[in-house]
């Protein structure tokens, strides 16, 4: 936690930031997307669509009513017709409810009109906002609900348009704040993304992606050093993603990579202070060359040079 953090000022902000989003969804007026239906009997008709026949303890469990609030919107659902009924064989003192006909079509209008809803919002942000508003929305579920982010599986992909610009940003905060490495820094990962993309030749060189829960999480590219040497660069996990073998895995990607393209040796520069990397290279082969004081960065640091043979 940073010293900076301030349990009032975070409890704040978290307060504004939902007064601001129920007053973007509309969701404390009393018609539900302009219909007969309130917010909450909406979420419970989408349970109750979503399941082929869902018992009403298990919606009272799962969406956390009052088993009387619950049981009179069930005689609302009966009386207009969108749900049917029968008795849980698992429980006499339950019924399994499915929607109807009209049931699934009220359901499949409310979110027609969601998205329409939602749709129109986005429509008028500048054109890259959007996408910050969903990655932010992916962080926010990913730090607040950990155990189902727990259970996501991460992939290794190749690079897409976006994903540069995210490892200039993330490697740049974090060395920063983890090390407080200065900007000088940002501007090398910067330039060795740039070079990476205005001479990108795909027959010798590759950047690979970790995402995982929808969000990118780690990063690794290979560039062409020239006479048979593939450069390693840039290896990064993100906090959120350690002690998944993320890291290994990346690097096990590149050596994969340098050996498919012919090259004869993976190199690297690192810094002595990255111990969780060193230990990722002294295990895949790597071995230690040479290393120098600098301050590149601000901070007295060792650098060093690792390589493969391939």
């Amino acid at each position: 936690m940073s010293a900076a953090f301030s349990p009032l000022a975070a409890i704040e902000a978290v307060r504004e930031f939902s007064r601001f989003y129920t007053n973007f969804l509309g969701v404390l007026n009393r018609a539900y997307l302009d219909s007969a239906y309130t917010l909450t009997e909406a979420r419970v008709l989408f349970e109750i669509a979503s399941h082929d026949g869902i018992a009403a303890t298990a919606l009272k469990r799962d969406l956390h009513l009052d088993a009387a609030y619950l049981s009179r919107i069930l005689k609302r659902f009966g009386a207009d017709g969108l749900i049917a009924t029968e008795a849980d064989a698992a429980d006499r003192r339950s019924q399994i409810i499915r929607v109807t006909a009209t049931g699934q079509s009220l359901f499949e209008e409310f979110a027609k009109r969601s998205r329409a809803q939602i749709a129109e919002r986005f429509s008028d942000l500048p054109q890259e906002a959007p996408d910050r508003v969903v990655e932010a929305m992916h962080t926010i579920r990913t730090i607040l609900d950990a155990p189902a982010a727990s259970t996501a599986t991460a992939i290794i992909r190749a690079h897409r348009p976006g994903d540069i610009g995210w490892i200039v940003q993330s490697q740049g905060r974090f060395y920063h704040d983890e090390f407080g490495w200065d900007m000088r820094f940002e501007g090398l990962v910067a330039e060795v993304a740039g070079r990476f993309l205005t001479n990108f030749n795909p027959d010798k060189e590759h950047c690979w992606i970790a995402e995982r829960g929808g969000l990118n999480v780690g990063s690794v590219m290979i560039t062409d050093g020239g006479d048979g040497v593939a450069k390693l660069r840039l290896l990064y996990v993100d906090k959120a993603a350690r002690g998944l073998g993320l890291g290994r895995a990346l690097v096990e990607e590149c050596i994969t990579f340098a050996r498919r393209h012919g090259y004869r040796q993976l190199s690297l520069w690192t810094n002595d202070n990255l111990e969780a990397a060193r230990g990722i290279y002294l295990r895949a082969g790597f071995s230690l060359i040479s290393e120098e004081k600098h301050r590149m960065f601000g901070p007295l640091l060792n650098g060093q040079t690792w390589r493969l043979d391939l």
